[in-house]
């Protein structure tokens, strides 16, 4: 089972993943070795303070920064964490996902709300038009 898949399923709740385009990678790089390439990019998974130093390094904005900013924009992020659906798209323009941070909460009842149905994944992408947006998700739902 590759990270990714492992991350996804809520069995890697201290690593964070990232989906970064191929414009922010060297694809001669040691990065791109280290993840799954999708159609647009590569998705990494590494542990936590990795994960959020290679986003810095990738993107040059701080990653729990950038998910504080995008937090308060709902839109939608792919669920294998390629890509999104940007909120100000409008029908038939073409918006993509430059970039995405993600990290994942273990299932807490005592908070509530989605977090008492099981292990949730928070994702938060940056779209090619400069909005950013967030989406969050019950592990398996």
């Amino acid at each position: 089972m590759s990270k990714v898949t492992e991350y996804l399923s809520g069995e890697r709740l201290d690593d964070v993943a990232l989906f970064l385009t191929h414009e922010y990678l060297d694809s001669e790089g040691k990065l791109p070795n280290m993840g799954k390439e999708v159609e647009n990019g590569y998705i990494l998974v590494v542990p936590g303070d990795d994960g959020r130093r290679a986003f810095a390094a990738g993107t040059g904005m701080d990653a729990m920064q950038f998910a504080k900013n995008a937090m308060g924009n709902d839109g939608d992020i792919d669920r294998d964490l390629s890509g999104g659906v940007c909120p100000d798209a409008a029908p038939g323009e073409n918006h993509e996902a430059k970039f995405i941070f993600s990290f994942a909460e273990a299932q807490n009842e005592e908070v509530g709300g989605i977090y008492e149905e099981g292990d949730v994944i928070h994702a938060y992408a940056k779209c090619t038009c400069g909005t950013t947006y967030s989406d969050r998700w019950v592990v398996d739902e």
